[in-house]
């Protein structure tokens, strides 16, 4: 089975199982995506849509966090894991949003990554969950997903997301990455299929019978 015939497998199974994909982050705006994103960085949507649900009634635009200021922007999110690291970057990412784009989201990968704490992954889920413009995002867990599955063999999230462009519809790419996490979270787990059990590691590799030890991103 070539990259080609592997694809439109996964993306039957995926769509069967999640014909929609919602955005697992809620958010008021697409600058409060952006800071759920942001928040999301070693920690689970579920804790930071429990922490955002209490701040975005009141707290929605850059400039009500500038006003904050990193101590309180700190109290507010501080059941989140580097909280005060995270406190910072909004705080000068609320700056520079301000004071270089009118207080509005920019909407180039190129501004987006100039922002404080903002790097290519958070990047692309804003481009794609925000924007609507076709991007993959990837993280580790993608990444781990795509090696189990013999669509790439990178050993970092750059070439895996050179990869999955290079085999997936361009109209395919926004809607995947969701549905690709949602299907990691609930059966191709990281300690209970290791590339042996789920319907996609079965349908790509029939025949496998050693666990795949994928490479860390």
């Amino acid at each position: 089975m070539n990259e080609k015939e592997k694809a439109k497998k996964i993306i039957n199974i995926l769509n069967k199982i999640y014909p929609t994909a919602p955005v697992p982050l809620k958010h008021k705006n697409t600058f409060t995506l952006l800071v759920s994103v942001l928040l999301s960085a070693q920690c689970t949507d579920v804790i930071v849509n429990n922490v955002t649900k209490d701040i975005y009634p009141k707290y929605y635009k850059p400039k009500h966090f500038v006003k904050l200021g990193r101590k309180k922007i700190e109290k507010l999110i501080k059941r989140i894991g580097i909280f005060r690291v995270k406190a910072k970057s909004i705080y000068l990412m609320s700056k520079q949003i301000l004071a270089k784009h009118s207080g509005k989201v920019p909407k180039t990968f190129g501004e987006l990554e100039k922002l404080p704490g903002v790097g290519h992954k958070t990047a692309s889920v804003v481009m794609s969950q925000g924007f609507g413009y076709p991007a993959f995002a990837v993280d580790t867990h993608i990444h781990r997903l795509a090696q189990r599955w013999g669509l790439t063999d990178g050993k970092n999230v750059v070439q895996t997301e050179k990869d999955l462009k290079r085999i997936f519809p361009k109209n395919t790419w926004s809607k995947l990455h969701l549905q690709i996490i949602f299907y990691g979270r609930e059966y191709c787990k990281a300690r209970e299929c290791y590339g042996l059990t789920c319907k996609i590691c079965t349908t790509c590799y029939p025949k496998r019978k050693k666990p795949i030890i994928t490479k860390k991103a």
